[in-house]
């Protein structure tokens, strides 16, 4: 009788940064890598959301305090990391921030600069501090940071013009890392995901958050539904993982089609 294979781990011998790993999408991403092997720091402003999502597996996961639009504690959180698991080996930028979705003449300076801070500048911050270390390190082709764009970033809507912006900038910010690291043997590529049901479909979409509401928004998403973590989770997975060696400075969009 044929006796059946166990794959291996995908991400065995990773030692992975997530940040915003506290909540949402970052959750997701940091349990899908603890469970495919991947020694993981849950990084996060949010010391509660980040300790929990941290202690669903605490042989390989630990959290980290981290304002990412520090320089400072992007430095702290690295030395951290290598400290506890070794050499970091991936990143992933998933730390952001938007504004309630409401006519752009009504958005605030406030909003503007939260939105380029940590949507832009958390991850200008976090290339810097890894990419340098990464490149030091010498494991070719086996660094790789995935940034969390949106499909925004690709298809922009009303409403939410200057959080699309930000995300924009991360989708052509992926490219030209890309470009400029992969001779040094770091890739670099984003996922660019849908709305998700994650609490904040009402701020997103700019209407109650009701199954009317819902309904419509997926009426025109071709596969019929929300974005869900794992989906995120698992596109992050494939990027960060060996299976993806060959591919750099892509932008996944992962929104069941609603971009086409």
């Amino acid at each position: 009788m044929a006796t059946a294979l166990k794959s291996a781990a995908r991400l065995a011998g990773k030692v992975a940064i997530i940040t915003g790993g506290g909540s949402g999408y970052g959750a997701g991403i940091a349990l899908r890598f603890a469970r495919e092997g991947a020694k993981v720091i849950v990084a996060d402003i949010n010391e509660d959301g980040g300790r929990k999502t941290a202690s669903a597996s605490p042989d390989n996961m630990s959290f980290f305090k981290t304002n990412v639009t520090q320089a400072s504690d992007w430095q702290k959180l690295l030395d951290t990391a290598e400290s506890r698991y070794g050499p970091v080996t991936t990143l992933i930028n998933n730390a952001g921030t938007s504004y309630r979705n409401k006519p752009t003449a009504d958005v605030t300076e406030s909003d503007f600069e939260r939105c380029f801070d940590v949507n832009v500048k958390g991850v200008f911050y976090g290339s810097q501090a890894f990419l340098a270390r990464a490149v030091k390190s010498g494991k070719e082709g086996g660094c790789s940071m995935v940034n969390i764009a949106s499909v925004g970033a690709t298809r922009p809507r009303p409403g939410l013009v200057w959080y699309n912006a930000s995300k924009g900038a991360v989708w052509n910010v992926t490219k030209g890392l890309a470009a400029e690291y992969g001779p040094l043997g770091v890739r670099v590529n984003s996922v660019c995901p849908l709305l998700g049901g994650t609490g904040l479909f009402e701020a997103f979409s700019g209407v109650p958050d009701t199954p009317e509401n819902r309904a419509k928004f997926v009426s025109n998403v071709p596969l019929g539904r929300l974005c869900e973590a794992d989906d995120v989770a698992n596109a992050c997975l494939f990027l960060a993982s060996d299976e993806a060696k060959f591919v750099t400075g892509i932008n996944l969009e992962v929104d069941g089609g609603r971009a086409v």
